[in-house]
């Protein structure tokens, strides 16, 4: 639900939902009966799919049915027969919320912000999506725990760990990731948050020079730092976490090898997935928390406004270089080698990162071509591929100017993303929500008298003005640069 707040002539949203991912623990019993309502719900919803690609396929073939609307409902009670009697011993709620996962994924579709819906697997990450009917949140002592279940179907109390407040939210998903134990789920904190439109209003009120020292160009790379600013802030992985990283990545393999071997579906073939999947869980959660402080910090530094991305396209730039028999790629292995260390970065995810929080902080995030960015001097401006005699060196040939080359590069980004914001060829992109949405006209639900101030709503979030008007300071947390 989307809540608009008007404040004089600006716009403040507050649809900010706060994420939380707690880990979960639950016993052997619990596990079992959860994993079954994981099973429940996704056979419901792949019956739905499998449904709704009979009822087009079979309007596509019949002339009388010309012109007939394919159903995209939410009934479920058929597919409860004799031959489906396990889905009587999970409550009707899970079943229900399958069919309503199927009928939010072809809300998306309609949208035009996603595909039809497809067969979910049994492999990889698994979910069950639970409502506030069976779901509680209490404490047991000392302990924060989640009462899952209702009437004759009580999965019973499962601890959690919480690492920071939040409020009791409507719904929740108990995921199962690399034999780990999750729940997530997110809150609305009702707070106000500014338009990128509005940001970007009040930063080009500043001129070029003034703008150019509340900026930091990011320059992401896989070679030495994985992020490195035009202020000379580097981010990377620790030594400590690199050497696990390599480690796990070797025992990764020899499972994997080891599970190829077995007999699927006996024991030792459930022991060589659950090792596989233990070791390629730790990569994975590095990477997302040093993109979270990394964001993080740059984030809540109060002399920075604007922040500039490279418009990188991941996709594309990881693509194999194999080609095809009749025209076969050059440099495969090498480039093989670029599009593993590429998807071993956290740039998608330190992109995602810093736009959400960048916004949440009254601060823009915006991305320029990144074309000869790492050949242009910040200096002078003269591009040349021999300005950078070595990977982490810049000597321009012209000026002279001597820098280290992702700092150089971050400078040269700075610089690109005024000049687009000011002269207005930056525009916010257009985001497709499905999601209902209540428009608030230009009167308000409250007396001018009893508007907020900007600086009262600063206040409100527990922080303090720091030139525009919706920037909080924060307790800045620490990483290993």
């Amino acid at each position: 639900m989307v809540h608009i707040i008007l404040f004089g002539d600006i716009c403040y949203y507050s649809d900010m939902n706060i994420g939380n991912r707690f880990r979960l623990y639950p016993d052997k019993e619990q596990q079992r009966m959860l994993v079954r309502w994981i099973g429940c719900q996704r056979f419901i919803y792949n019956a739905k799919v499998l449904e709704d690609r009979y009822f087009r396929k079979f309007a596509s073939k019949s002339v009388s049915l010309a012109g007939e609307k394919v159903p995209v409902d939410q009934q479920y009670s058929r597919f409860k027969t004799e031959l489906t009697p396990w889905l009587s011993e999970v409550p009707s709620q899970v079943l229900r919320n399958g069919a309503v996962r199927w009928k939010q994924s072809y809300q998306r579709f309609f949208k035009g912000i996603a595909k039809r819906p497809k067969l979910h697997s049994r492999r990889g990450k698994q979910s069950v999506w639970l409502t506030s009917e069976i779901i509680h949140f209490v404490k047991d002592g000392d302990k924060d725990c989640l009462f899952v279940g209702r009437g004759k179907f009580k999965v019973g109390l499962i601890p959690f760990t919480a690492h920071n407040e939040f409020n009791i939210p409507k719904s929740v998903n108990i995921v199962l990731d690399g034999c780990r134990w999750y729940v997530t789920f997110s809150f609305d904190d009702g707070l106000p948050e500014p338009k990128e439109e509005d940001i970007a209003e009040w930063l080009s009120g500043f001129s070029e020079e003034e703008l150019l020292s509340r900026t930091k160009g990011i320059d992401r790379n896989v070679k030495h730092n994985q992020i490195m600013t035009s202020a000379e802030e580097a981010f990377d992985f620790s030594g400590i976490q690199k050497q696990r990283m390599l480690k796990h990545a070797r025992y990764k393999k020899r499972w994997q090898k080891s599970l190829s071997r077995r007999t699927k579906g006996s024991r030792r073939y459930g022991k060589a997935k659950a090792k596989t999947s233990r070791y390629g869980r730790y990569a994975k959660n590095v990477r997302r928390d040093t993109a979270h402080k990394s964001s993080r910090i740059l984030v809540d530094d109060p002399n920075t406004n604007l922040f500039v991305l490279e418009d990188l396209k991941i996709k594309n730039m990881t693509k194999s270089a194999k080609g095809t028999v009749d025209k076969p790629g050059r440099n495969v292995r090498q480039k093989a080698g670029l599009n593993r260390a590429i998807l071993e970065s956290y740039w998608g995810m330190f992109d995602v990162f810093m736009s959400y929080k960048a916004r949440r902080n009254g601060k823009l995030t915006i991305k320029v071509a990144p074309h000869y960015s790492s050949q242009e001097c910040s200096t002078c401006g003269y591009i040349h591929k021999d300005n950078r005699p070595e990977q982490a060196v810049f000597v321009c040939l012209r000026c002279n100017h001597q820098e280290n080359a992702d700092s150089n590069a971050g400078k040269v980004l700075a610089k690109r993303g005024v000049t687009k914001l000011l002269s207005g060829q930056w525009q916010p992109k257009k985001v497709k929500h499905c999601a209902i949405t209540k428009k608030v006209g230009t009167g308000c639900s409250k007396p001018a008298a009893m508007q907020p101030t900007l600086a009262e709503i600063a206040v409100s979030r527990n922080g303090v003005l720091s030139g525009a008007p919706w920037s909080l300071k924060r307790e800045t947390p620490t990483i290993t640069a």
